[in-house]
């Protein structure tokens, strides 16, 4: 690939010369005949490789016209790459054993390394690396390796179907050495094109010389009648997998319409989140004290706040609830979001028993200093001044609407338990 350097770039040179020094062909000595300048991106920095080309110099030698190039050339790179060995590796590695994003790599590239590349040039690399690492698993030598130890074979085949007409992957997979063989993409599920793939995966086998002791797919009639023809009198086992998912269907259908139950019963959440956050906005934009006399609605304001905190809280609990879709047949989430709806309930009733009765706030009377000409005097108060508890006006607002808000939110809690409850049973 094609890439424009930088003017100042900084490159480290290396001269890479022919291995051979004598011409296979007559025996005469080698000589340099021209040079070939490289440039690779390396997780070491820029590199400027300069291959010495040689050639046998008599010209009555057949090979004179063959221009021989330093083996040790491959070794860095592939011809016309700009990118070294090092960096594709480190590209495969980043993104199929670490799963990172095409911009998370290319943004470490250019943070760690300084290589600023495009995301079609690391798409590309990516790809290449693909292709030469299903070329090294289909290796026969290292196959055969890999088998050594095995006596037998365990054959699954599947077929992945991104959406509706689309082509169908169909991957062979060998359950003993936990590989993949091969896959391949069919347009059509017919049991003549998938008996193709069968007949493959007996030529795998009988060029390992292992024999197949099980089959394992889906109860597909291709895959029923294909391995039949292709691997007469070896037994075939249906996929667990399915058999559990078909018998756990009527428990996900009824566990789905419970969730949707729930959802409609809590509802108003963001409501009360807006309302939350307007109150919170007004409080912001009020005054700080000036005087000790607004100190005890300084406190109020404090307390307000959170009483706030835990209302947010207790939204984004319940949301958190509500979208939680992860689990299978043996733990359905819709009676994993009762219970959870249930302690939310229950965390509710022990606060509103704690808060009942409404905000009590400390208030000590304070008399008004009284002042003649140019000197105050502070006028003693008949009563010491004790701890003296009522309940403020804004207070008792506030619990007046809560009284109005969560009696409904502990009706919704109630009645979503009980709407769970009657699903599950």
């Amino acid at each position: 690939m094609s890439y424009r350097w930088p003017e100042d770039t900084l490159f480290t040179r290396l001269d890479v010369a022919v291995e051979a020094q004598w011409c296979r062909t007559c025996g005469c000595k080698l000589t340099v005949c021209d040079h070939r300048h490289r440039r690779l991106f390396t997780l070491h920095g820029p590199l400027h490789v300069v291959c010495k080309l040689a050639h046998c110099p008599a010209r009555v030698c057949p090979a004179h016209t063959r221009t021989i190039s330093p083996e040790a050339e491959t070794a860095l790179a592939m011809p016309w790459w700009v990118l070294g060995w090092d960096v594709v590796c480190w590209l495969g590695h980043r993104r199929f054993a670490r799963h990172w994003s095409v911009g998370q790599i290319r943004a470490e590239l250019a943070d760690t390394y300084q290589i600023r590349l495009s995301d079609d040039a690391i798409e590309r690399s990516i790809s290449r690396y693909q292709r030469m690492l299903a070329a090294r698993q289909h290796d026969p030598q290292r196959l055969a390796a890999a088998y050594t130890d095995v006596e037998t074979v365990m054959l699954a085949i599947d077929g992945l179907q991104p959406e509706k007409g689309h082509a169908t992957l169909y991957v062979v997979r060998e359950l003993e050495g936990k590989r993949v063989w091969f896959a391949e993409a069919l347009l059509s599920s017919a049991t003549v094109e998938v008996e193709g793939l069968l007949v493959q995966a007996r030529a795998w086998a009988e060029r390992l010389g292992k024999p197949v002791r099980l089959w394992i797919s889906d109860k597909q009639e291709a895959f029923v009648r294909g391995i039949a023809a292709a691997f007469p009198g070896v037994p075939h086992r249906y996929c667990a997998n399915h058999f559990l998912r078909d018998v756990a269907k009527p428990v996900l259908e009824a566990d789905s319409h419970a969730k949707v139950r729930m959802r409609r019963t809590i509802r108003g959440l963001r409501t009360i989140e807006r309302e939350v956050l307007a109150a919170r906005r007004t409080s912001e934009q009020s005054h700080l004290p000036e005087s000790p006399l607004e100190a005890p609605q300084c406190a109020v304001v404090q307390a307000d706040e959170d009483a706030q905190d835990v209302v947010l809280d207790y939204c984004a609990a319940v949301r958190g609830i509500l979208n939680d879709d992860q689990g299978g047949p043996l733990h359905p989430p819709g009676r994993r979001m009762a219970e959870a709806l249930g302690d939310v309930h229950a965390s509710l009733q022990r606060n509103l028993e704690a808060q009942k009765g409404g905000l009590l706030t400390p208030v000590c009377k304070v008399e008004q200093p009284l002042s003649s000409g140019g000197s105050q005097r502070s006028r003693t108060p008949k009563k010491p001044c004790g701890p003296m508890w009522r309940i403020s006006g804004r207070s008792r607002q506030r619990s007046h609407r809560t009284r109005e808000r969560v009696p409904t939110v502990r009706q919704s809690l109630r009645s979503c338990r009980s709407s769970a409850n009657r699903a599950m049973t």
